[in-house]
């Protein structure tokens, strides 16, 4: 069959995407829609050098205490405060349906519509089919290299599945929900290179106006690598519309300060007082012309790579510098305007926009994109921040396998796969549940495009005693990717077991067949990991009271079900039976939990020097000082996060 014209495909391409984002602002007012589950209230306060000098404790900040009883009973209880008008918000999930989200606002979590509110939107969505999404992962001794996660492959096989046009069916949604979420003041800038930015080029025409146009900027940076065959390519295209064309520039704070060669060539005299001046003699007198406060760039930017020596890099492949960040922010924005970056990677965009005094709303679908943003704002004293996701993934096609048409089919596999009888469809409409005769064993099965939370295990559980006329002796619930809080909820809930789904699966199916793995139980489905503490101490602390927490034991996936190359499953192995507690990457501890939001008032991770000089570990002990409570009222809860970016709770009522 011959390949279409991508040129003549492109007014299809256009309408499709605007019918996707029409049907997702038509649902914006259902009374069922996408939330956020906010997983973290992070209080920055990174241990350093351990938190006690000689006998006198160091007393968290003020704005610690401050923040923690303004969350002592629940997110801002539904009202921000004074003290809280704002909080930044860095979010894991598919950015459409975190923009959804945006834009229909959040009661639980005091978000209002941002339609029309978003000041600045800056994207480096990624641009390059044959790019390596592996995540390098430093352990002790060893490195390994991790596969994207099951959310991650089926969005960027979703993204290139059909080369460039399926890139152009991703990204046309997403523009123009990003349009949406602008203010009529506002700018976008979309980051590319030469593969797909002048299709987007194109299309952000006709969503955008071509009359709003502002600016095609040329990014040049010098690396290494010189092709024999043709000129280098050292330069990326950023592409800067408005809303309308009342579009804020920043003319003042836009401006550079001149080069010593522009100064030496426009301005060569001076003045009585020595001056750098230019002296010109017009209409019959002479003037005198002095240099202003730098210039207004023009839009060939030569802005040097952030090299593996900068005390930025953050270890992610496409990290772009702070310095061109800077600028955007800089010139498209004011102090505390909103800035929105929804393909976030190693967070620059957060990072710049918080330390120039903006507002931020960070996004993205990479569980190692949302770890290293959030251990880089930690490291760098942010205000507090939330750390949240998508509270449900479930999406109404599953596009992303041409195995199967529909989500049931693939349940369905898993099903048979670990050893159930599916329910017909008649049952069961979603052909997600089944039962192990012989036990007496209800098992339902997730979406791979879902998150299973504590509130999957609840309604797991539920189902327990409601499906097909209830009397299960247990529920296994499968799951392909999990939310923090799963683990805690599953030690709740005794009845119901919940395992993991190996998340190369797919692949196995596609290399194997179904048959071949149904043989012999080839296929293991594991349970999760989980975390436990060596112990709690609290002691007196005069006004206040001392806190001392330690860690005891993480026990980790079993490695055959993380997305790992032969090898590295091996050495993965050996550490995790050697030395587990290197695994964490980063632990923290809310020293009262109030059962709903977790706040972060202490914070460790790898790479965190400061305190210990191990950059491949994290301490194991966390002290701190909080104000008193009576006996038996404190609840503490411990989150890890691992390598991997799998998170565990623990929790304890001291």
């Amino acid at each position: 069959m011959a390949q279409k014209s991508l040129i003549g495909e492109l007014p299809k391409i256009l309408e499709e995407g605007k019918r996707e984002a029409g049907r997702i602002l038509e649902r914006l007012s259902d009374s069922v829609r996408v939330g956020l589950q906010t997983n973290e209230l992070v209080l920055p306060a990174k241990d350093v050098d351990g938190l006690f000098k000689g006998n006198v404790p160091q007393i968290l900040p003020d704005y610690h205490s401050q923040w923690f009883g303004l969350f002592g009973e629940g997110l801002f209880e539904g009202k921000p405060t004074a003290l809280a008008p704002w909080l930044n918000r860095l979010i894991y999930g598919d950015n459409l349906l975190v923009m959804q989200a945006l834009l229909a606002g959040d009661e639980k979590t005091s978000l209002p519509s941002l339609r029309g509110k978003v000041d600045l939107v800056y994207i480096d969505p990624p641009f390059d089919s044959k790019a390596d999404y592996r995540t390098k992962i430093h352990l002790p001794e060893t490195d390994i290299s991790q596969k994207p996660t099951v959310i991650e492959q089926f969005a960027y096989s979703d993204t290139w599945k059909d080369g460039t046009a399926s890139y152009l069916r991703m990204i046309v949604p997403r523009l123009i929900l990003l349009r949406e979420l602008l203010a009529d003041t506002g700018s976008i800038y979309v980051h590319l290179d030469w593969h797909v930015g002048h299709y987007v080029k194109v299309l952000m025409d006709e969503i955008f106006g071509k009359e709003n146009l502002r600016n095609e900027i040329i990014w040049y940076y010098s690396t290494l690598g010189r092709p024999k065959d043709r000129f280098a390519l050292k330069h990326d295209t950023i592409f800067c519309y408005g809303k309308t064309a009342g579009t804020f520039f920043n003319e003042i704070d836009a401006r550079i300060p001149y080069t010593q060669e522009y100064l030496d060539s426009h301005f060569r005299d001076t003045d009585a007082e020595g001056r750098r001046c230019r002296k010109r003699f017009d209409a019959g007198k002479w003037r005198v012309y002095y240099p202003e406060a730098g210039m207004i760039p023009n839009d060939v930017w030569e802005i040097p790579y952030e090299n593996s020596m900068s005390k930025n890099r953050v270890n992610y492949a496409t990290q772009k510098p702070e310095a061109l960040l800077e600028r955007i922010i800089k010139a498209s924005s004011n102090e505390g305007d909103l800035v929105l970056d929804v393909f976030a990677g190693s967070g620059t965009t957060a990072a710049v926009a918080e330390r120039l005094k903006r507002r931020w709303i960070s996004a993205d679908i990479g569980k190692p994109s949302a770890l290293i943003q959030r251990k880089r704002f930690i490291d760098a004293g942010v205000k507090p921040f939330l750390y949240q996701s998508v509270g449900d993934y479930q999406k109404e096609a599953f596009g992303a396998s041409r195995l199967f048409r529909r989500i049931g089919d693939l349940s369905e596999v898993v099903l048979k796969l670990y050893g159930a009888e599916p329910f017909s469809a008649e049952d069961c409409p979603t052909r997600n549940a089944g039962q192990l005769r012989e036990s007496r064993t209800l098992v339902l099965v997730d979406s791979p495009n879902k998150l299973t939370n504590a509130a999957s295990v609840k309604r797991a559980a539920e189902e327990k005693n409601t499906a097909l006329g209830g009397g299960w002796a247990k529920v296994v619930l499968l799951g392909w990717n999990f939310a923090w809080d799963v683990s805690q909820a599953a030690q709740m809930y005794k009845d119901v077991e919940v395992l993991v789904i190996p998340p190369d699966l797919m692949d196995a199916l596609k290399k194997r067949g179904f048959a071949d793995l149904a043989a012999g139980g080839k296929v293991r489905f594991s349970s999760l990991q989980y975390l436990s503490l060596k112990g709690v101490r609290v002691e007196d602390a005069g006004e206040n009271e001392r806190m001392i927490v330690e860690l005891g034991n993480y026990v980790l996936l079993s490695p055959d079900n993380i997305p790992l190359d032969e090898k590295d499953k091996a050495a993965l192995a050996d550490v995790a039976a050697q030395d587990p507690l290197a695994l964490i990457e980063y632990w923290s501890v809310d020293p009262d939990f109030n059962g709903e939001t977790f706040r972060s008032l202490w914070q460790d991770y790898r790479e965190n020097t400061a305190n210990d000089g191990d950059p491949d570990h994290c301490v194991r002990t966390a002290e701190l000082v909080v104000p008193k409570k009576p006996k038996g009222a404190r609840v503490v809860c411990v989150k890890a996060v691992d390598v991997f970016g799998f998170e565990s709770v623990a929790t304890v009522r001291v």
